[in-house]
């Protein structure tokens, strides 16, 4: 089992940034990659960004390309989410998602993003 845990959500003005972070423990020697997903009020969850955790490898979802960054700390089993020049539409809650060799999926419990107009 791998346990998840988010930090770094809170309220932010458009146009400002966060940073978030998900630490993982537990059986992390087998980790493939780490990520973030979102969900907004009324919406389905969706992708955010991605690293793969050997190669380092980033993908991205449109909606984020350009203003978010993914980035890892392997050492500290760690995956960091830098956000700038958020909107209104950012707002969601952020689950940090890892995945393992074997293709075991694990979650967080979600952090809370707000961005006010």
């Amino acid at each position: 089992q791998v346990q998840l845990v988010e930090s770094g959500g809170g309220l932010v003005q458009a146009g400002g940034s966060l940073r978030l972070s998900c630490g993982a423990s537990g059986r992390t020697f087998s980790t493939a990659y780490m990520g973030w997903y979102r969900q907004a009020p009324g919406k389905e969850r969706e992708f955010v960004a991605r690293i793969m955790w050997s190669s380092g490898s980033t993908y991205a979802a449109d909606s984020v390309k350009g203003r978010f960054t993914i980035s890892r700390d392997n050492a500290k089993n760690t995956v960091y989410l830098q956000m700038n020049s958020l909107k209104p539409e950012d707002t969601a809650i952020y689950y940090c998602n890892s995945g393992s060799r074997s293709g075991s999926d694990y979650w967080g419990q979600g952090t809370q993003v707000t961005v006010s107009s």
